[in-house]
């Protein structure tokens, strides 16, 4: 049986280079923080947590001082980097570029003269969603899905942004929605703030997922993204099926299959592709 890794699965630029962030700062031997899982992966966390980096959440970063305190890609509001001047926390800020960018944007709109709605398409309580909404000291309104955007105040004026890893068609279906509806006395300003190096994911493993008898996705069960790419292979292969690691392999998916296609999120790590790829072939031995 044939079985075949995605070149395009694996992690984005800003994951790895949080990561190379990471292993640089623990190779020097000291003490390192992460405010949050480095990577929606708990493979991937469990194997810097062995090297030394320790997961903390936002009450525990209140009680350290004097330390270091590595920033994942996802971003943090501005009241983090506050309480880590307060408490003397050295930052390692591996923010990606794109949501740095995303930032910005959000709060130089929201410190603007005009008045208007603020509107991110997000998953409430997703970190980086969490860091944009800070940008606006929280009046920002977050919507999930499409079915969301009909509970808008289309009276008001609406500047649209997107959390950068959700879907381009959602997002676009939104737009359309809103320009259907918003009030002629009102202006609506969308921003396409979704990295492309997710986006293009989406039709990339849609081939990949065509092009297999089964697909095994292997991401984290709190990858946001790894949620909207696992439904796109199922949509396309209705045999596929995702896992977290290789014991959660069922060797029955692959009965009759002459060739099984592995893929991932954005958060997942090659290794741990190529050790689902290594369980099955043991499995067939």
């Amino acid at each position: 049986m044939k079985i075949e890794i995605d070149n395009g699965s694996g992690f984005c630029f800003g994951v790895t280079t949080a990561i190379k962030k990471a292993e640089e700062e623990l190779a020097k031997g000291e003490r390192l923080y992460c405010l949050g899982d480095i990577v929606h992966n708990g493979m991937e966390v469990e194997r810097l947590h062995e090297k030394g980096l320790i997961t903390i959440d936002h009450e525990q970063l209140k009680q350290l001082h004097d330390v270091k305190v590595l920033l994942r890609a996802h971003g943090e509001p501005p009241e983090t980097y506050e309480i880590a001047k307060r408490n003397n926390i050295e930052i390692i800020d591996a923010t990606c570029p794109v949501v740095l960018q995303l930032q910005k944007r959000i709060k130089k709109q929201y410190e603007g003269e005009e008045q208007h709605s603020i509107v991110i398409f997000g998953k409430n309580g997703h970190a980086e969603v969490l860091g944009l909404v800070g940008q606006t000291h929280g009046d920002a309104i977050v919507i999930e899905k499409f079915d969301d955007v009909k509970q808008l105040d289309f009276e008001h004026d609406i500047y649209l942004y997107s959390q950068t890893t959700k879907s381009l068609d959602e997002f676009h279906r939104i737009i359309d929605y809103i320009q259907e509806h918003i009030s002629p006395n009102a202006a609506f300003k969308s921003f396409d703030t979704i990295c492309r190096q997710v986006a293009n994911r989406m039709p990339n493993i849609s081939t990949f997922a065509s092009q297999h008898d089964v697909v095994l996705f292997v991401a984290g069960h709190k990858s946001s993204n790894g949620k909207v790419l696992f439904n796109e292979c199922h949509r396309v292969n209705p045999r596929s099926y995702q896992v977290e690691k290789a014991d959660e392999i069922n060797m029955h998916w692959f009965d009759g299959a002459e060739s099984v296609g592995i893929c991932g999120a954005t958060s997942t790590p090659k290794w741990l592709m190529e050790e689902c790829r290594d369980y099955i072939e043991c499995g067939f031995r």
